[in-house]
């Protein structure tokens, strides 16, 4: 490898020494048990709430795909934003009531929960399976991202294969060691420096490709018509290159996704009390104020005289056009490795643990001791490590597509959720026939997009699929799924 190679993988691997270093003492205090290994004892205060909730969603897509969709389609990226300074509203009001279930009840996982309160466990069983159906395409978009990063920045002398395997080796040993723990402290070391990156890349690069962020937007308003023969200020202005349906029905759907992520979701169950969940809502839309500098990379990119072979590449690539010293783009490769370490951790952590709680204890009623299930988990996260990473090296498609395949699934969790938190009386078997008919309507369309009208999202559909199916089985059963009257109450 040439030096500069050489000097850009020392840094990564300094910062993926350091992510080691604090994973495997982040576990220190915890109880040797499930809920310790799990949740962590249910007692994360408000900093680690706040960087395992904000760094789980500052993924490999906002690094990569974020700047590589405002580089192609302009203003269509802030649907990003749109969906992530409100999607995680909801939980101000369901979390505290989660949380006293949890308390109450023994749950740290959002599917035993709904199937504790709609008396129905089989419902565990397939919220598990789609949880894990979702997990490994967002996970292998983590991997991917890494392994795209670090082949770039080395100028092709280290595969993609082979990054990605290296980053998330490091990530399967603090996660194996010292559970959610290990995942937040490291999120709250990665937190800061993705932080502290983007806005340093965010602002220099409109300054020095353009002598500021003003002149950059004037510069793409007078050549856009140049570019795609559109008019300018449709490109810098919603819904950009996309089409209206696109951006508001992804922005919809990822929208509803983010409220009902598992792994977002089971962080209810892990806070110390109401007032730190509570904080945590209020103060999380301070982390997507972070995603404004990189979208300011990716409109930096739309006149870069070379363009990059992939759009998902455009920051690297500049980066590497730009003849800068070797050591800051060493820095920004470990400021994309953050991001999409920092969710990984927290996504395989807590797939593992679903499919164990809900899949097998749950749904099954196979009761394990503590040690047993830890070392359950511990076993499903190699696996399904294994099978994301294969996902990995297999896709070829763009980032922005596979994430927006894990959030149309994860998205028909949203009725049995307000079902069980809210609903006065509750049928399972209704809850339980609208999902599966929501997530199979989902994937039909995702593989055959002609079936999907008027350009919605495929999770919308399979969502209103959900619903009515719910509705209709419900009433068919004798069942009022918000009736005042009858059942027992999820309310706190």
């Amino acid at each position: 490898m040439s030096t500069d190679a050489w000097i850009i993988s020392g840094v990564s691997v300094l910062y993926l020494l350091g992510c080691l270093w604090v994973g495997m003492r982040g576990g220190k205090g915890a109880t040797d048990s499930a809920v310790g290994y799990v949740a962590g004892d249910r007692a994360l205060g408000p900093v680690l709430m706040y960087f395992i909730t904000g760094a789980t969603v500052f993924s490999a897509f906002s690094f990569l795909a974020t700047p590589g969709l405002a580089y192609t389609s302009g203003a269509a990226v802030f649907y990003v934003l749109g969906y992530g300074l409100v999607g995680f509203i909801p939980f101000y009001f369901l979390g505290p009531i989660a949380a006293k279930l949890g308390r109450e009840r023994g749950y740290i996982t959002q599917g035993e929960m709904i199937a504790g309160a709609c008396e129905h466990r089989w419902l565990a069983g397939t919220m598990a399976l789609v949880s894990a159906l979702s997990f490994i395409p967002y996970l292998a978009l983590q991997v991917k991202g890494a392994g795209l990063v670090v082949n770039r920045l080395t100028e092709g002398q280290v595969p993609e294969w082979l990054g990605g395997a290296v980053c998330y080796v490091v990530v399967l040993a603090y996660v194996l060691k010292s559970g959610v723990l290990g995942v937040g402290w490291t999120n709250v070391f990665q937190g800061v420096l993705m932080m502290a990156l983007a806005w340093a890349f965010g602002l220099w690069l409109p300054y020095k490709l353009y002598g500021g962020v003003g002149n950059m937007f004037e510069a793409i308003a007078a050549a856009k018509p140049e570019i795609e023969g559109d008019a300018a200020t449709r490109f810098l202005s919603v819904p950009g290159g996309r089409t209206g349906q696109w951006f508001v029905t992804s922005g919809l759907i990822s929208m509803v996704g983010f409220t009902c992520w598992p792994h977002l979701f089971m962080k209810a169950f892990s806070a110390r009390d109401d007032r730190t969940l509570r904080r945590t809502v209020v103060f999380y839309p301070t982390f997507m104020v972070f995603l404004v500098p990189i979208f300011l990379i990716g409109f930096a990119g739309v006149l870069f005289p070379n363009p990059p072979p992939n759009p998902e590449q455009i920051l690297p690539h500049m980066l590497m056009s730009l003849d800068l010293p070797a050591l800051v783009v060493g820095l920004f490769c470990a400021g994309a490795l953050a991001a999409g370490m920092s969710t990984g951790d927290a996504i395989v952590h807590a797939s593992a643990s679903i499919l164990v709680r809900d899949g097998w204890i749950t749904a099954l009623k196979r009761p394990m001791s503590s040690t047993a299930e830890r070392r359950a988990v511990r076993i499903l996260i190699v696996i399904l490590m294994v099978a994301s990473y294969a996902l990995a090296v297999w896709y070829e498609g763009d980032l922005v597509r596979l994430l927006l395949y894990a959030y149309g699934p994860v998205a028909q969790f949203l009725p049995g959720l307000l079902v069980s938190l809210l609903g006065r009386r509750r049928d399972g078997v209704a809850v339980h026939v609208g999902l599966i008919v929501g997530v199979v309507t989902c994937v039909a369309l995702k593989y055959e997009p002609s079936w999907s009208p008027y350009g919605v999202h495929e999770g919308l559909w399979g969502l209103a699929l959900n619903v009515a199916t719910l509705l209709v089985v419900a009433l068919a059963r004798g069942w009022r799924p918000f009736s005042p009257a009858g059942g027992n109450s999820a309310r706190a």
